[in-house]
């Protein structure tokens, strides 16, 4: 099942108010308790809009002491099937791909999406709707120098 543009947003703002709902209460129910050692990872697939619906469903109703762990840092998410790929990109800062000139074409956005970057176009550079459309399903942020 694909969704739309449309029904990606509004899922997406759906995980934010959850989240925004459920973490206050859970910092103040981590803050007696630290957890010792180790974070837990747990490497999650997001290929399509239906694997992000999944995850923001599971992490809705997990219970208080999952959403506990998460808000602690005690459960860590991955991107992927590597760890190690997702540990590099998470200890890294976020990534912008400059683009000064040229047209930016849907493979450009497909590269940034892949690594978790973001794309800053100069002011020759010209955005091509299909590359547009496919960062906001990717979730790509562009920006535009004026």
């Amino acid at each position: 099942m694909s969704l739309s543009s449309s029904e990606s947003d509004l899922l997406r703002t759906l995980v934010r108010q959850v989240l925004s709902e459920v973490v206050p209460q859970a910092m103040a129910a981590s803050t007696s308790a630290s957890a010792p050692g180790e974070p837990t990872s747990e490497v999650v697939q997001l290929a399509c809009d239906s694997d992000l619906q999944a995850f923001a469903r599971r992490i809705a109703a997990a219970s208080d002491a999952e959403r506990a762990a998460i808000v602690s840092g005690a459960t860590v998410f991955r991107l992927g099937g590597d760890p190690a790929v997702g540990a590099h990109a998470a200890a890294s800062s976020p990534k912008v791909v400059r683009i000064e000139a040229g047209a930016v074409t849907e493979r450009h956005v497909r590269d940034a999406a892949s690594t978790g970057s973001s794309i800053h176009l100069g002011r020759k550079a010209v955005l091509t709707p299909l590359a547009r459309d496919r960062a906001r399903a990717a979730g790509v942020e562009i920006t535009k120098e004026r």
